[in-house]
């Protein structure tokens, strides 16, 4: 029985995650939501000091298509989440995540698009970055960006928009403390990368077995230019 080949994607996936948990963004951790699938991955953000986040512990799923890096994945919180550029079911609207497909109506240039060379710790650096810079040209949604917009250009006097986020920063202090995660709330405990262990060793078993996968096939290779070369020689 011949033996099926690892798909290309999942290899890439496990190169990003060992990278991602030993050299982490900051404000980020990053887990399987099960050991075995690498393309349903969960991110706790931590909310950036100095903003109205700060001190948020905001959670969200990213799922990967089979082509990846190819087509780009989704990226939906799980917090609930009032913001101009975030769905109300929690989904991310962000050029990045978007096809590289030439569409004039939605005014985005296809270079904003997703490409291949495009990966996580991009989007993860997008995202934080949307988060404190909303998009207010096409938001996903209205209501949210209006009362950004009023929030921003009265330099803070009108709080509605504010109020809201504090409320839902507040409100994520009781999911922290069931996940035994300490927020942090200064820069100096923001900026600090912390490797994240695995839970068990799958993870690393699941690399051997790519890495495995990646020796048989190099040995396969060798072998038939070994029987074409005994076959050429009479």
């Amino acid at each position: 029985m011949a033996h099926q080949a690892t798909p290309s994607s999942q290899k890439a996936l496990m190169m990003e995650l060992k990278s991602l948990q030993e050299q982490p963004v900051e404000g980020f951790r990053i887990t399987l939501v099960e050991e075995a699938d690498l393309y349903n991955w969960e991110v706790a953000i931590f909310g950036p000091p100095n903003t109205l986040y700060e001190g948020g512990y905001f959670k969200a799923h990213i799922k990967f298509p089979v082509d990846y890096p190819y087509s780009p994945p989704t990226f939906r919180f799980l917090t609930k989440m009032w913001h101009p550029n975030i769905y109300e079911n929690g989904d991310v609207c962000i050029s990045i995540l978007h096809p590289p497909v030439d569409d004039p109506q939605s005014g985005e240039l296809p270079s904003e698009r997703w490409n291949p060379t495009q990966n996580v710790r991009t989007i993860l650096l997008s995202v934080i970055s949307l988060l404190n810079e909303p998009n207010t040209f096409s938001p996903a949604n209205v209501d949210a960006s209006v009362m950004f917009r009023k929030w921003r250009d009265s330099k803070g006097k009108d709080k509605e928009y504010a109020e809201i986020i504090r409320k839902q920063v507040i409100s994520t202090a009781a999911e922290a403390e069931r996940d035994g995660v300490k927020v942090p709330t200064t820069l100096a405990e923001y900026c600090v990368q912390t490797r994240v262990p695995s839970q068990d060793s799958s993870s690393d078993l699941l690399y051997d077995d790519l890495y495995d996968d990646d020796m048989e096939e190099e040995d396969e290779d060798e072998d038939e230019s070994d029987m074409e070369s005994v076959g050429g020689v009479q």
